[in-house]
């Protein structure tokens, strides 16, 4: 009986428990299809409200089994724009996005409570254009929300955000800085609607590469996260607070701050890795070490610290301080089982960069030594500011360098030799003030030997002297010994010697004799910047003193020899090309350099030159020098184009709408020609062919002087079109951007026809010469500035002359259609001109016409008035009638050239001048 009842009671429990199984398997059913209207409408209208955005996606599903036990809505196939100026571009897509809801908010509330976001195979694609605009600016503010915000309204009260298998791409063209993080995994916790929460979470990559100005950091890297941030919401603020990172084997601690502002980032960061593994380290660097590191073995401790802090605002050229701390202690490095290995290893050093600006950069470097077997480099040395630095180093070394290239493994290049050094230097390096810093020292290589991966034979021989000492901190008591120096090349040794002292004025004494390839030196190094067969021989003696070179107390130099060059580029930074010397000996003697037969060319452009050289050596070795000389020069061929500048223009923002436009342009010029300051050079040149501006001129000869930066011509001529041309000019560079010139020009019996026909700038500024013909003359005086494009500024030109006319039917210019549409004369249409002299001048942009006459078929017409640079006519004109031009119509002209007004009367408005503001 006991175990009937027993048995009923247990089959009572499991009735009721299978009942209530049963309903809340039917609720789990059941309850989404109830709720599955009012959620989706309130989603709908959640998204609307709160999203600037374009949303989409293909389905809508809400069950309890996608994400158990929570119920949650499921948008397929999202797609979801960005933010302007990327509002057409793909901001989030994803395979799915499930909202996490509440459901006691659904029974017992108005409101939609979402508190769990999940995406799966996401693709978060961030974008930050150059001016700093972001596209993930989505969420409409609150203020904008509120207006549209009813009693049931959905509210989002996260909880919990996970990621699965997604992609993540940051391109943030401000600062340069692109990653990628693929097989992208996060959790995230927190109490995500509170203004300010904790968000703690766990992140795993599968892979991560960083890239930076084009130059990657890290790639393909694997990266474990365990991480505790605070979000201020307000603000847009992350307190890193408590983060373990782990990069590949490096175990990182990361804290900091980042905000994120209108037009850019504030941040605080401290990375730092306390008593890693050398091994660990390297893992973590950049992939073209991976490759090394699989050969290596290392050991050693190691502490890295990195803070950056301080506003980034690419508008503002804000930037913030950068400081990174490296230590390694008793490292070991030993690459491909050399026998070998570096030990002791010992690193300190200390960077700051503040505002990331190289200019201000200091380096601290308390100790940089290792060993190899007895064998040592020891050194310290301290780096303030690039310009002007200030240098405290000693440096002390007894290394085999065939040792020290092998054990650690360096790349592309193959060193031997012993070499050995006693430096010590304390002080400012200033060109400027004559400063150099207290230096005494010693450096000696013996038996050297260079090979690289661009050329198969090694510079061998090699043997480097020196000695350094200065005691005094100053320029003066600077003294440099090389004795000797010398290599042996392609089987062709070079020997040089050089005693130098007293840098204030210069004393010297160098021996130098042999050959030298130069393509094939340069490639030894792969310099790229020099690819032709340049070769260089040399038996110099050079003996003496800067200030005897300067005054020409010649007779207490000794410098004789021979300088044989072949297909040298000579590179300037006023030239956009090289200047390139086919074949040349120059013979020196004292302070003469004197040159025969000099071949050279210049882009397309080719030269012959004969002549010398003066003070070369003071010259080439100081800032003041000033190279003197005189050569002829003679061409077939030269294209005055090439030699434009390439200097970018730094010009400073303006008022006005006018200075605006203008200071636009000038960013796009090619530059003016530059005549460097420090030439003294007189050029007696005639070339068969030269090409200006399009402009074809034969025959030119002339007298150049360059001197001081100004540049002369004396009785240069040219023939062009048939025309003879004798100009005086002179011409002088302001800026990269801006030349004066004055010049004065003298052309007889020019072809206006031919003219229009064959030269592309005279069919620009004359352009109603179309359809005349005839001969002119011309007798011209102009001065004035051209800008960056070597082309005339309007307002600045000031001058006048004569322009004579021979001969000349003119037909079609509309000014004189127009006298005759008012007259009434047909004949006035196509005046004949037998011989006038037209008198202007020019300035403030306006040419004045002084009074001339001519006459045709019986009438006698007079002109005179002004004409404005850019077309405006204001002229006035009496129209002399046949017989004698007694009577008269007086008329005037004005409106453009294309569109000429003519009107009866005397009455006429003044042009606006335009006066140089500069």
């Amino acid at each position: 009986m006991q175990k009937s009842k027993s048995r009923s009671v247990v089959f009572k429990i499991a009735k009721y428990l299978g009942i209530t199984f049963a309903v809340i398997l039917g609720l789990l059913f059941l309850t989404p299809i109830v709720f599955e209207d009012q959620i989706k409408e309130q989603i709908k209208k959640t998204a609307n409200e709160r999203l600037s955005a374009e949303l989409n996606y293909s389905d809508v599903s809400v069950s309890f089994f996608r994400h158990f036990p929570s119920l949650t809505l499921t948008l397929d196939n999202l797609s979801l724009n960005g933010s302007a100026p990327y509002k057409n571009e793909k901001f989030i897509t994803a395979k799915e996005v499930s909202f996490g809801i509440n459901v006691a908010s659904l029974i017992f509330s108005k409101s939609v409570k979402i508190d769990q976001i999940y995406l799966s195979d996401s693709f978060i694609n961030v974008k930050v254009n150059p001016n700093g605009e972001a596209n993930y600016n989505i969420y409409k503010s609150q203020a904008k929300a509120a207006e549209t915000k009813d009693s049931t309204d959905t509210a989002l009260k996260l909880e919990r955000i996970e990621i699965l298998n997604s992609k993540i791409i940051y391109d943030d063209q401000s600062t340069k800085v692109h990653f990628d993080a693929l097989g992208f995994n996060y959790l995230g916790k927190g109490d995500l609607n509170k203004a300010v929460f904790d968000l703690y979470s766990k992140a795993k990559i599968e892979k991560l590469n960083i890239v930076y100005e084009d130059e990657p950091y890290l790639m393909n890297k694997k990266v474990d996260a365990d991480l505790i941030t605070k979000v201020n919401i307000n603000s847009l603020s992350f307190f890193f607070q408590q983060n373990n990172l782990k990069i590949n084997q490096l175990l990182v601690d990361f804290k900091g701050k980042f905000d994120i502002l209108k037009d850019g980032y504030n941040m605080d960061f401290v990375i730092k890795s306390d008593n890693s593994d050398l091994y660990d380290v390297f893992t973590a660097f950049p992939p073209k070490y991976i490759t090394w590191l699989s050969k290596a073995e290392l050991k050693g401790n190691t502490n890295l610290l990195l803070t950056l802090k301080g506003n980034y605002i690419t508008s503002q050229n804000m930037a913030p301080d950068l400081n990174l701390d490296v230590k390694i202690d008793n490292g070991f490095v030993n690459y491909n089982k050399s026998a070998f290995p570096v030990s002791n290893l010992n690193l300190d050093i200390k960077t700051k960069v503040p505002s990331l600006n190289p200019d201000l950069v200091t380096v601290d470097a308390k100790n940089l030594s290792l060993n190899i077997n007895k064998d040592y480099l020891k050194s310290k040395f301290f780096v303030k500011g690039v310009n002007t630095p200030e240098i405290n180093a000693d440096f002390k070394a007894k290394i085999d360098l065939e040792k020290l290239t092998k054990a650690l493994g360096i790349p592309d290049i193959e060193l031997k030799g012993s070499l050995a050094g006693d430096v010590q230097a304390n002080g400012k390096f200033d060109q400027k003030n004559k400063l150099f810093p207290v230096t005494k020292g010693v450096l000696d290589l013996e038996n050297g030997y260079v090979k690289t991966k661009y050329y198969p034979n090694p510079i061998t021989n090699i043997t480097v002297k020196t000695n350094i000492d200065n005691q005094k901190g100053t320029f003066g008591d600077l003294k440099v010994k090389l004795k000797p120096a010398q290599f042996t090349f392609e089987g062709k040794p070079v020997f040089v010697e050089a005693d130098l002292s007293d840098f204030n004025d210069l004393t010297y004494d160098i021996k130098a004799k042999g050959e030298l390839d130069v393509n094939r030196i340069y490639k030894v190094f792969s310099q790229k910047g020099l690819d032709l067969d340049g070769f260089i021989k040399a038996d110099l003696v050079l003996k003496g003193r800067q200030s005897d070179a300067e005054k020409g107390n010649y007779s207490k130099l000794h410098n004789k020899g021979t300088l044989e060059l072949r297909n040298i580029g000579v590179a300037s930074e006023y030239l956009p090309k090289k200047f390139i010397i086919k074949e040349g000996i120059f013979k020196i003697n004292q302070d003469k350099m004197s040159f025969n037969n000099f071949l050279a060319a210049y882009g397309q452009s080719d030269f012959k030159m004969n002549g010398y050289l003066q003070n070369v050596f003071n010259y080439a070795t100081t800032n003041t020098g000033i190279l003197r000389g005189s050569f002829k020069v003679s061409a077939r061929y030269i294209n005055v184009d090439e030699f434009m500048s390439n200097t970018s223009a730094e010009t400073s923002v303006t008022e006005t709408t006018t200075q605006k436009t203008e200071t636009k342009t000038e960013t796009k010029q090619t530059g003016v020609i530059i005549i460097p300051t420090n030439l003294n050079l007189q050029l007696l040149a005639n070339a068969q062919k030269v090409n200006f501006d399009k402009l074809n001129l034969q025959n030119a000869t002339g007298h150049l002087t360059m001197n001081k930066g100004k540049l002369t011509m004396q009785n240069t001529g040219f023939d062009l079109i048939g025309c003879k041309v004798v100009m005086n000019a002179n011409y002088q560079a302001v800026t990269p951007q801006k030349a004066n010139f004055d010049y004065t020009i003298k052309a007889s019996d020019f072809d206006i026809k031919r003219a229009y026909n064959e030269i592309e700038v005279f069919r620009k500024m004359a352009s109603a010469a179309e359809k005349a013909q005839g001969i002119v003359s011309l007798d011209y005086q102009l001065k004035g500035r051209l800008n960056g494009n070597m082309e005339p500024v309007y307002p600045s030109l000031a001058g006048g002359g004569t322009l004579s006319v021979k001969d000349v039917k003119v037909r079609g210019l509309k000014m004189f259609t127009a006298v005759s549409k008012q007259t009434n004369s047909e004949s006035m249409k196509n005046p004949d001109l037998s011989k006038v002299d037209i008198k202007t001048t020019v300035k403030n942009n306006i040419i004045t016409v002084e009074r001339f006459k001519f006459k045709f078929a019986g009438f006698r017409p007079r002109i005179e008035g002004t004409t404005s640079l850019d077309g405006k006519l204001n002229l006035k004109m009496r129209l002399g009638l046949p017989p004698f031009g007694i009577f008269g119509i007086p008329l005037t002209v004005t409106g453009t050239q294309n569109s000429p007004k003519v009107k009866v009367g005397r009455k006429t408005e003044d042009l606006e001048e335009t006066k140089d503001t500069e």
